[in-house]
């Protein structure tokens, strides 16, 4: 017999496991994929004009780490 699982329980397992609402964790998610598009379209025209953009995918990945760091941290508390 297959288990019923309610459509709040699918969106809602995860983003509770880490201790936020759907709603926080969307606005983090958002963050990441907004973070990681500007970092690539940048990574892609240094890739063409090397002397153009040459720290910023790095300092974008060292802030999402930082980032993801705090969050961690405070889903820990």
């Amino acid at each position: 017999m297959p288990m019923v699982v309610s459509l709040r329980q699918v969106f809602e397992t995860h983003p509770s496991a880490v201790g936020e609402t759907y709603f926080q964790h969307q606005a983090a998610a958002f963050t990441y994929a907004r973070v990681l598009f500007c970092a690539s379209a940048a990574a892609l025209v240094h890739g063409v004009l090397p002397f153009l953009f040459q720290t910023t995918a790095s300092r974008a990945v060292a802030r999402m780490h930082a980032f993801s760091k705090a969050r961690a941290a405070s889903a820990a508390e």
